[in-house]
């Protein structure tokens, strides 16, 4: 039985990584027509509407100002562009590493980030806003006493503390995302936010209870695109952003997207809305198929892992023992979440491999896993009579077929609900990859929400769907332990 157990896990294994090579459903956007035979690949923050989002209810594509413009100067220069999303405080470390072309973001070119990236000239400017839903917020000196929010690696966060230094006792909050922001206000944990008018434009249209109005003084720097530090793109990109302001190009593509709407803001909706996010449904429903990718391959490799490990925690080989122990040790007493970001960011700063968030999540979760399944099996191979072992020696049989063929096929019988209470909680913390831009149930849960405006029914839509899976986990669990019963 353990035999034909370990030949099927072999040959799943080997499907699903066939699977996993190719290109995951929204983690990248390609040009829809291969119209040249170069490439660019444009790093984004897909959350910053009108400059760069997704259409939830239309699909998969990122649609905005930002793409509209690097779309064009993209052809123009011989190439087809390639979109990736992720997070706007990893933009910069994405092309520090190499794993983007140029970023385009609505981002402004600071000292700080000069240190870094190279930019280009600035392809639009914009003003700062105060976004709020107290009526009695109308100027700066009402934020006195008050929270305010600022994207976290944003221009946004100089402006609030300028503000800070003005008014009295004002707090600086800061989120990943500007659609956060906006949660916030409306959940009423902030009081306000600064959010850039062109992007502010989307929100205040479709919230009739936001207000406005633009912080003195606070005309920005602009919006430009970034690049690798001495890429020979910057030049490049500075001749067609010039042709594109001269033949009215870039007014047109700002016209499109920043002119606020003409019509009738919004009724307020009911508190709890599903019909809201029902175009978006296929949306969400697409994660599925990554989140289950992502999860069969990391328990796959967190069991083949962690039985290695279990075999060295029993060994006589000191060395052996004790790399185990330090090995589980390590991962028991790190968050997972900061291993995640150790082998995403770190990857390319130690090796120069731009690993990508697919491959980044599997091994992180493997081998967090492993540390875990170890224990459990080690437990189960002690828990196997001594009997066995003494009876096996007696007979001449080797170590190696003694463990493959007796002792682990009696271990796994008795482990099987711990192993499968592991499973289940790895597919359920499988949402933390949504932090490094893999479309996963979770992060398109989160992309519905920036689309809509509205959180509870995206995020109880993915919470129904993770519930699911691990019902079906469960009952796979319990069929495997029938089985195994009956001894088959």
């Amino acid at each position: 039985m353990f035999k034909k157990t370990h030949v099927l896990l072999t040959l799943v294994l080997l499907v699903i990584f066939s699977l996993a090579g190719n290109v995951l459903p929204g983690q990248h956007q390609a040009a829809a027509k291969e119209k040249h035979n170069k490439t660019l690949v444009m790093g984004t923050s897909a959350d910053y509407a009108p400059y760069e989002y997704i259409d939830t209810a239309k699909g998969n594509k990122i649609i905005g100002f930002d793409v509209d413009v690097a779309r064009h100067i993209a052809d123009k220069l011989g190439y087809n562009l390639v979109i990736k999303d992720m997070d706007f405080n990893g933009l910069v470390p994405a092309l520090d590493a190499k794993r983007v072309d140029f970023v385009m973001a609505g981002m402004t070119p600071n000292a700080e980030r000069k240190k870094k990236v190279d930019f280009s000239n600035t392809y639009y400017k914009a003003k700062q806003l105060i976004v709020t839903n107290d009526p009695k917020i109308k100027k700066i000196e009402d934020l006195k006493g008050k929270a305010i929010g600022v994207q976290l690696g944003s221009i946004q966060e100089k402006e609030a503390k300028k503000i800070a230094d003005k008014v009295d006792n004002v707090t600086i909050e800061k989120r990943n995302k500007v659609p956060d922001l906006v949660q916030e206000i409306m959940s009423k944990r902030f009081n306000a936010a600064v959010i850039e008018d062109g992007v502010a434009i989307e929100y205040l249209n479709k919230n009739p209870d936001l207000s406005s109005f633009v912080i003195p003084g606070s005309a920005s720097a602009g919006s430009a695109v970034a690049f690798q530090k001495g890429s020979d793109l910057t030049e490049k990109f500075n001749k067609e952003i010039a042709a594109m302001k001269k033949n009215g190009e870039l007014d047109q593509y700002a016209k499109k997207w920043f002119e606020p709407k003409t019509e009738k803001k919004a009724e307020k909706k009911s508190i709890v809305d599903f019909s809201t996010i029902m175009p978006s449904i296929p949306y969400i429903l697409k994660g599925i198929l990554t989140t289950l990718k992502f999860v069969v391959v990391s328990i796959l490799l967190g069991f083949v892992l962690g039985t290695i490990l279990a075999l060295f925690k029993i060994s006589k080989v000191n060395v052996l023992r004790w790399g185990a122990d330090a090995y589980t040790s390590i991962f028991r007493g790190t968050p997972l979440i900061l291993q995640l970001l150790i082998i995403y960011n770190a990857t390319p700063q130690l090796t120069g491999y731009k690993i990508e968030p697919f491959l980044a999540g599997v091994l992180t979760f493997g081998l967090n896993s492993a540390a875990y399944v170890s224990e459990i099996i080690r437990a189960g191979i002690n828990g196997v009579d001594k009997g066995q072992r003494e009876a096996s020696m007696a007979l001449g049989v080797s170590y190696g077929s003694m463990m493959r063929q007796i002792i682990l096929p009696q271990a796994l019988k008795n482990i099987l609900p711990a192993l499968m209470n592991e499973f289940i909680t790895l597919t359920k913390e499988s949402a933390i990859i949504a932090v490094i831009g893999t479309t996963d149930i979770m992060r398109r849960a989160q992309i519905v929400g920036a689309d809509t405006y509205r959180y509870f029914e995206p995020l109880i839509t993915a919470g129904i769907i993770y519930y699911l899976m691990v019902m079906a986990l469960t009952v796979l669990g319990r069929m495997l332990e029938r089985r195994m019963s009956r001894g088959d």
